[in-house]
């Protein structure tokens, strides 16, 4: 088709876009058991070319304000696409590999990914060192393979960028300083350590039993994070119930929202964690779980939620830049998280499950634990990016420095060579990270705009459906100065999650 203008190419890419997440959401959710991302990367290989590229390139140097950061984007995914092109065979036999990757575990024939969501509801403690270890290893058996993609790919990144350094290119990218924030969030671990050794010590103890060790393995952290011993409480039957109610408080009609395509279904392939595919907001976005059992399943829910409702509220008069496309995910992920907060307020546990006083208490505590064990543990995986990042060619040798981080962070052991499936692409963590900070302080805000009962007043839905409309354009750092608060301010989390 030759080289487009950047509105002729946004209008192609809107639909290369919605193809391709919808093919990845058949995979994930195991409609499909083969990915054929390549034969759609195929179809637009017209599309993403060097030479469209430095068309975008040139059309951004022209432009001003608002008219340069859509045609950032835009390039930004051009580049994106000529990646994707250009790995779209490996990439798909990577995918198809670990589809077809089996665990044979007492007597039975796992798919991994069925073997990874079955160690949150094994309650034998032997039974589910042995599975992680099964699983464990299956999953490293394509170490290589991953490293192989990443190298490629972080070679063409840096080609088309123009910048060598991948810790520089990915702050640029998202606007931000990567190393400031990291010493901001190490300095809020620190000062967690005491109040989270007290969390652990109770909550550990209580979830895995006494046979547990002092530091259990990392196969342990799914089954922690159902509160299994709790799970009959928080039934999977009545998950996606209370959650409507919960967000029904707040202005959120999801059931009625027809853009909003839930999927809830249980398949041996499905993927253990939720997610939401925005395949074309705000009219088709899918929110997808796996309900096990637990608090978490809530969580998870009311987690994805969030994000569907953002990409959902977005105005569909928005430039599809503006309504699909982003710097970075730290915008979207504090809408999921400030959502999925609210299963940290004891009043939701007494509402929702007839808790007494002090019992509402201990369980908005055990939420509390999971949000605090998470936040270490990707400030720490941030931490260990930045090092591996910053000497990729030697990537393997930082196998280690995963492991130490992580174990030094939460008390669990964890596989060395688990340090590239546990690893998101592009700084993934240092947008979970930008968000818990921007959480905690929209939800001071709201505490202070609202009142301490804001997870259960329409005022809520109101802001932040004002906040929806806006799409993708604005940054993390940009709402924290609508409410007043610098960026690296932590008070708002510490508050939170050391007082707790």
């Amino acid at each position: 088709m030759g080289v487009l203008k950047a509105d002729e190419f946004e209008q192609r890419l809107a639909r290369f876009l919605f193809e391709r997440s919808e093919e990845a959401r058949a995979v994930r959710v195991g409609e499909k058991e083969t990915s054929e991302q390549a034969a759609i990367v195929a179809r637009y290989s017209d599309l993403f070319t060097r030479e469209q590229h430095e068309e975008l390139r040139s059309e951004e140097d022209a432009a001003s304000d608002d008219a340069r950061e859509r045609l950032f984007r835009l390039r930004e995914a051009c580049a994106g696409g000529i990646v994707v092109g250009e790995l779209a065979e490996e990439s798909d036999r990577l995918e198809n590999a670990l589809l077809a990757e089996r665990v044979e575990f007492r007597g039975e024939s796992l798919p991994l990914r069925a073997a990874q969501a079955k160690l949150a509801v094994l309650d034998e403690y032997a039974a589910r060192e042995e599975l992680g270890e099964l699983a464990g290893d299956a999953s490293a058996g394509f170490n290589d393979d991953r490293y192989g993609l990443l190298a490629r790919a972080e070679e063409l990144d840096a080609e088309l960028s123009g910048i060598a350094d991948p810790v520089r290119r990915s702050a640029e990218r998202k606007g931000i300083d990567l190393d400031d924030l990291a010493a901001a969030l190490r300095e809020a671990a620190r000062r967690q350590d005491a109040s989270w050794e007290l969390l652990r010590g109770r909550w550990v103890e209580r979830v895995l039993g006494p046979e547990h060790e002092p530091e259990p393995s990392s196969y342990h952290v799914s089954y922690l994070r159902r509160m299994s011993p709790l799970a009959e409480l928080y039934s999977k039957d009545r998950a996606v119930p209370v959650c409507l109610e919960t967000l029904a408080r707040i202005g959120f009609d999801l059931a009625a929202n027809e853009q909003i395509r839930l999927d809830l279904d249980d398949r041996p392939q499905k993927s253990p964690r939720a997610c939401v595919i925005a395949s074309d907001p705000p009219s088709v976005v899918h929110l997808i779980t796996r309900a096990l059992g637990g608090l978490h399943d809530y969580q998870a829910f009311l987690h994805e939620a969030g994000h569907a409702l953002h990409y959902a509220g977005c105005d569909p008069a928005l430039p599809y830049t503006y309504r699909r496309l982003s710097r970075d995910h730290a915008l979207t992920e504090i809408y999921s998280f400030l959502v999925e907060s609210i299963t940290r307020e004891p009043g939701w546990h007494a509402e929702h499950f007839g808790l007494s006083e002090g019992d509402d208490a201990e369980r908005a505590e055990a939420a509390c634990f999971l949000e605090v064990l998470l936040f270490r543990r990707y400030a720490a995986k941030l931490d260990y990016e930045l090092e591996l990042w910053r000497d990729f060619g030697r990537a393997p040798d930082y196998a280690q420095t995963y492991a130490e981080a992580l174990r030094r962070a939460i008390g669990f052991r964890y596989r060395p060579d688990a340090y590239l499936a546990d690893m998101d692409g592009d700084f993934y963590s240092a947008d979970y990270l930008r968000a818990w900070i921007r959480t905690a302080q929209l939800r001071a805000h709201l505490r202070e705009t609202i009142g301490s009962d804001w997870w259960q007043r329409p005022e809520t839905g109101e802001l932040l459906g004002e906040l929806f409309t806006e799409g993708t354009r604005p940054t993390s750092e940009e709402i924290a100065a609508r409410i007043g608060y610098e960026p690296l301010d932590t008070a708002p989390l510490l508050e939170e999650l050391v007082t707790a």
